[in-house]
């Protein structure tokens, strides 16, 4: 089994597309975990827009290019088209952060909701 972290986050109709995302994980990944989500300041956008972020950790005996595949797959449902991009509007963004043992978004790992995030989590779920 593979060990999963990923965030997911919203600024646009925020609410609606974490549930959705909380929804298509869960059919996904029966060993699924959610950290409390948690409203951020954007970082790099000039669009004022509040996020919604939630960490979350999961196990699963797909590989890394499967899963990210299906993370993709559940951005595009949620409405998250490229020409978003311009207006600062993010729909939903799935970013994986760990696969097994490896951090993939090192400077994302040290951002200070993500740390809090983790926290969360009981320290056993980590050993698995």
């Amino acid at each position: 089994m593979h060990k999963y972290i990923v965030c997911i986050g919203s600024n646009y109709n925020r609410k609606e597309n974490l549930i959705f995302a909380r929804q298509k994980l869960t059919e996904l990944f029966s060993s699924i975990c959610f950290a409390p989500e948690l409203e951020t300041q954007p970082l790099f956008f000039k669009n004022p827009a509040l996020f919604s972020n939630q960490v979350v950790l999961f196990f699963s005996d797909k590989e890394e290019e499967t899963v990210r595949k299906m993370l993709k797959e559940i951005e595009r449902r949620s409405g998250r088209h490229p020409e978003d991009k311009k207006q600062e509007k993010v729909c939903l963004d799935i970013d994986m952060l760990l696969y097994d043992n490896q951090i993939l978004k090192p400077e994302d790992w040290q951002r200070r909701y993500i740390q809090q995030s983790l926290s969360a989590f009981h320290s056993s779920l980590f050993s698995k």
